[in-house]
């Protein structure tokens, strides 16, 4: 049975233009028609984009030197304000680009691009370089803001983090790939939640409460500590590390609250994995003050573990689930905590009274 031809081969441009090859891209309702000369290595294409329905920009690129976003030489076209349409390269050297005009690291002429019937199609001709037909290519769609383009989405649920892949102009063969960063993203955030957010107020809840219970001495001090240990590895190690790492992949980018916090978090749960190793006696004068900054330096982190987890989810653009999920499991350890602390105090009330009682019935008995 003979292959069928994919949708976009059924397109005709307005312009008599032809294209032999064509590819019906996965992602952000776009497509790519090219016309590849071997003997020259000169491929003409046209990148379309449809559904237009308000201002933004398009970009289709090739990247001579990797898979990512960084060191793509892209063709831009954006409707501007007055209603002329730009068309021009530029070179993206960082995350923070705002897509500024330059020349490309390869030839590039007879520019050109159309935006009518809510499509957009930029046209252009360009020349492989070290004799080679397969390449590296990305494409983007972004809002715009008067007449600069803006950064599009980067929600690891987003099209536009899966805008990429392997194209070979000779065979027609196209392969998606996804970002690497938006892979250090997801274990950024995962251990960064279970870490500061989830391990570090159970450990808490432990040491407070169950130390209580004479049956759990010295079983909660272990638990506490391992809580405590495993999450300063997961995210004041591992956390930290990735962060680092998204932090040079996304030259331009800066969040730097989220930043901040994350220093102060690692610099706070340091402390407190040092200072427990030097922990006084329970017999030490300097032991009520070893307490005092433990408590302090324990409490000060898990609120702004919290606090920076909700940042990061604004910042990857998290989908609703995770919000909804990580709130339900803080609101979850909020009433274990609370329930907890009530029993303790009821618990605290009927021991006084019970002592009460029996301290009246000895003096009875003395005065009988």
């Amino acid at each position: 049975m003979a292959e069928q031809p994919p949708p976009c081969a059924t397109y005709r441009f307005s312009n008599n233009k032809h294209f032999p090859s064509c590819s019906d891209l996965p992602v952000l309702s776009s497509s790519l028609h090219w016309n590849y000369h071997p003997s020259s290595s000169r491929v003409d294409v046209a990148f379309r984009h449809t559904g237009v329905s308000d201002r933004r920009w398009i970009a289709w690129a090739i990247n001579p030197t990797s898979a990512g976003m960084v060191g793509s030489q892209a063709i831009v076209s954006f409707p501007r304000t007055d209603g002329s349409l730009a068309v021009y390269t530029s070179s993206i050297t960082s995350y923070g680009t705002r897509l500024e005009q330059g020349n490309l690291s390869f030839p590039v002429w007879d520019l050109s691009a159309t935006n009518q019937n809510n499509e957009m199609i930029i046209y252009a001709s360009l020349e492989l370089q070290g004799n080679i037909s397969a390449v590296n290519h990305l494409w983007q769609v972004g809002p715009m803001s008067e007449n600069t383009p803006m950064m599009h989405s980067v929600a690891p649920s987003s099209p536009n983090v899966r805008s990429m892949g392997s194209l070979d102009f000779l065979s027609g063969k196209i392969t998606a790939t996804r970002s690497s960063s938006a892979t250090v993203k997801n274990i950024h955030g995962i251990l960064n939640t279970v870490s500061w957010g989830i391990l570090m107020p159970t450990g808490a809840i432990i040491a407070r409460h169950l130390k209580k219970f004479e049956s759990a001495d010295p079983l909660w001090f272990y638990l506490h500590v391992s809580c405590q240990l495993l999450a300063y590895v997961l995210g004041g190690l591992g956390g930290f590390v990735t962060g680092i790492v998204l932090g040079k992949r996304s030259h331009g980018i800066e969040h730097s609250s989220h930043k901040i916090i994350g220093i102060i978090l690692f610099c706070l749960a340091t402390a407190q994995v040092f200072g427990g190793m030097v922990r006084p006696g329970k017999e030490s004068k300097y032991r009520p003050f070893f307490n005092w900054f433990h408590i302090l330096v324990g409490y000060s982190t898990i609120l702004l573990g919290i606090i920076n987890i909700y940042k990061g989810f604004g910042i990857f653009h998290a989908a609703e689930s995770w919000w909804y999920a990580y709130s339900a499991v803080i609101a979850g350890l909020g009433c274990v905590a609370l329930g907890l602390e009530a029993y303790a105090r009821v618990k605290g009330r009927k021991s006084n009274t019970s002592d009460n009682n029996k301290c009246s019935a000895s003096i009875e008995i003395e005065e009988v």
